[in-house]
């Protein structure tokens, strides 16, 4: 029986029917009829409340790669959807499925500058798949369910829908939907075969493996596909997780000044297999690692979007087909032609990367190398650790092994202050894991009030803060181009533990290798939210970097 309904309670059945439990946002009165109809959604959907929209945006991204489900986030008009709009970039080149539903002044008052009024198409056109509004409360079913068909289709990634506050109290009459059926594409017989012989000819072959709804599952199968053919396997830029860093093929991550192991590698590889990965700047070192546009080596490039296949790269073979699709083709495929110099190549990789995973002492009382020795082997192994931007992160990202596709939670488009709302998210909706989240001293101020939220809603994530008083990677760049010459990055900062027990959390500074692991013991023990301030020495810039005053100039 359909029965009579305002826009906002149609809207939410919408979200229900299509999987959601969880929507993070920040209130406001332009979309007052979905907050009440959330009141009597109870249980089934958890409003969490946020204190910034930049904030709520990252949780709800974080949301999507921990569930593989779009992230939706809630903000009002104008400030609202200006503040949100690093979650819908940052969704956008991680090909994170992801939904902002944006209250919007009346539809009366439209095209008049209206209070806080913005043309969300104009303002989101190349940061979203489709952006729409909805002007008739009637067809809302149809454009929640087609939001999440573009948004978990092809490359996956974001969309925005306005809604005119005077729409979602429109009452009316409307069946709902189905949920929607996301579009997978397969890989062709013929690509296969043609794939598989060029596997058999390589000695020297290495995948990067990438992209985004991966499953377990599918890491497992694929894992097992590796092991059986003795084949390399490295990750895109910030996918680690993707592939087990404990495995005998894992080989190391393919970003910005890759271990010089691999760097050499895609050098010498006779054939590279991009699977799921675009191949994006960070990835290809600036698209020369392989060289930009037809790159020396033979390349296989697998996709989920056809628009995406030579697009940057002229590959030798393009197939089209989603991940967890090509990887049941992978499994399915005939096993390779015991091949000595391939298990040889393949031993090797493996063998430098683990002697990668020790960065040597480092300058300063406090060695983040061996920080991270401890947390990598006493860490559970489905822990979640969050980044955010900045040198720091490459010490999680470089030499701590990740196990499981969502044990690592860190933006593709670099932005800063990603690392405590993921983290928070990830405490929130998975309440039986550890979480730590790695922040800058820089990157945590830019949204630590959402300490608040974990603190609101049962989280308890511990976050790290390493702090050298510097914005360290723009000082690293600007010590290289203009050598001595400091201008901007000096950085003032509060005492961090004293902040997180300002939110009743823990807190503790640590300026000496020998305190790390007790501290870090009490604040795990402590059950509550919690910050440790890691002061680290300016001079230990980067993970695999000379001391800041050490750099060569560009």
């Amino acid at each position: 029986m359909v029965t009579k309904r305002t826009g906002g309670r149609v809207l939410v059945q919408a979200l229900e029917n299509n999987g959601i439990d969880h929507i993070f946002g920040v209130p406001g009165e332009s979309y007052l009829e979905v907050l009440d109809a959330l009141y009597d959604a109870g249980e089934k959907i958890r409003y969490i409340t946020c204190r910034q929209e930049g904030g709520a945006a990252f949780m709800a991204e974080a949301y999507a790669r921990l569930t593989g489900l779009p992230g939706i986030c809630f903000v009002t008009r104008g400030p609202g959807a200006t503040n949100a709009s690093i979650g819908v970039h940052t969704a956008f080149q991680s090909s994170t499925p992801y939904i902002l539903l944006i209250g919007q002044v009346p539809r009366q008052n439209t095209d008049r500058e209206a209070f806080q009024e913005i043309d969300y198409r104009r303002m989101f056109g190349q940061m979203a798949k489709w952006v729409a509004q909805i002007e008739d409360a009637a067809r809302i079913p149809e454009y929640i369910n087609r939001a999440f068909q573009t948004a978990l289709s092809g490359r996956p990634g974001p969309v925005v829908l306005a809604l005119p506050e005077d729409m979602l109290r429109d009452v009316i009459e409307v069946e709902d939907l189905e949920p929607a059926s996301p579009v997978r594409t397969y890989p062709g017989p013929q690509q296969l075969e043609q794939l598989h012989n060029m596997l058999e000819k390589s000695q020297r072959p290495l995948f990067i493996v990438g992209g985004s709804i991966w499953t377990d599952q599918a890491r497992l199968a694929f894992e097992a596909f590796a092991s059986s053919n003795n084949l390399p396997v490295s990750v895109a830029f910030r996918r680690q997780g993707i592939f087990d860093g404990n495995h005998d093929s894992y080989c190391g991550d393919l970003a910005w000044g890759p271990i010089p192991s691999l760097r050499t590698a895609v050098e010498e590889t006779d054939l590279i297999i991009s699977f799921g990965a675009r191949l994006n700047e960070g990835t290809t070192s600036k698209y020369t690692l392989p060289q930009a546009p037809k790159p020396k080596q033979t390349l296989v490039h697998i996709y989920a979007d056809a628009e995406e296949l030579g697009r940057v790269y002229q590959a030798d073979l393009m197939i089209h087909a989603s991940v967890c699709e090509m990887v049941e083709a992978f499994t399915a495929m005939t096993v390779l032609t015991e091949n000595k110099d391939r298990a040889k190549w393949c031993r090797k990789l493996r063998a430098d990367y683990l002697g990668a995973l020790d960065a040597g002492p480092q300058p300063g009382d406090l060695d983040m190398n061996l920080v991270m020795d401890y947390l990598r082997k006493n860490l559970p192994k489905d822990t979640i650790v969050t980044t955010g931007a900045g040198n720091y992160a490459d010490w999680p990202n470089r030499i701590y092994q990740y196990c499981g596709v969502d044990t690592n939670l860190s933006p593709i488009s670099g932005a800063m202050g990603y690392s405590v709302p993921s983290a928070v998210c990830a405490s929130i909706t998975r309440p039986d894991r550890v979480v730590i989240g790695f922040a800058g001293d820089g990157d945590f101020l830019m949204n630590a009030q959402e300490l608040a939220v974990a603190q609101q809603y049962g989280g308890k994530p511990i976050i790290i803060v390493v702090n050298n008083n510097l914005y360290g990677t723009i000082r690293m760049h600007q010590q290289r181009r203009h050598p001595g010459r400091v201008s901007g990055t000096e950085l003032w900062n509060p005492n961090f533990a004293s902040y997180a027990e300002a939110f009743d959390g823990y807190g503790e500074v640590v300026r000496t290798t020998d305190e790390f692991v007790p501290a870090f013991e009490r604040a795990r023990a402590s059950g509550k939210p919690a910050v440790l301030e890691l002061q680290i020495d300016p001079e230990c810039i980067c993970y695999g970097m000379p001391g800041l005053s050490q750099l060569p100039p560009i």
